[in-house]
């Protein structure tokens, strides 16, 4: 269907990834990228540090690859999102209006992700080290008391919701 993500494959750095489009007439190429927008963890203890969404990304790329498996399992999906997208934007240029051709597209990506994470579903397409010990014994920052045993399970990589919130997507040149 689209030209846009026919040679997908995903290259990930800095705690997000890209998939790179095939090379366009002008010798330019467009880059899909997936991060997120970095912004510090509220922390109660003045010794952890500032760690931010940015360090919690490369920490997750690194040890899980959750955004490269991410593209690799929905790249149909991400593909359709962006044809959908552009072919909205070329009939609103055509009605006179300023668009950007991949804002709708790259929206339902970022939320496509958000639901990969909290549906489970990054648990169940083959990373290893899934679902993480942390996730299975319910460990969430946001209560008030993180380790009790009796937190209910939850989806890994999902510990205040922070990195899920603030996931991102867009496209460079």
């Amino acid at each position: 269907m689209s030209p846009i993500l026919d040679d997908t494959r995903g290259t990930f750095t800095g705690g997000g990834g890209s998939i790179s489009a095939p090379t366009l007439g002008s010798g330019k190429s467009l880059t899909l990228n997936l991060g997120v927008i970095v912004q510090p963890y509220r922390s109660e203890s003045k010794s952890a540090g500032a760690v931010t969404t940015g360090d919690v990304a490369n920490w997750l790329e690194k040890r899980y690859a959750v955004m490269e498996v991410f593209t690799r399992v929905h790249s149909r999906v991400i593909e359709n999102a962006l044809f959908t997208s552009t072919q909205g934007a070329l009939e609103a240029l055509f009605m006179g209006r300023r668009v950007d051709p991949f804002a709708r597209g790259t929206q339902a990506i970022t939320t496509r992700f958000k639901q990969y994470i909290n549906s489970y579903e990054a648990e169940r397409v083959g990373i290893p080290g899934t679902p993480t010990g942390a996730a299975l014994r319910g460990v969430s920052h946001r209560r008030a008391h993180p380790y009790a045993k009796s937190n209910p399970r939850r989806p890994s990589f999902r510990d205040t919701g922070t990195y899920v919130g603030s996931a991102v997507t867009w496209v460079s040149s």
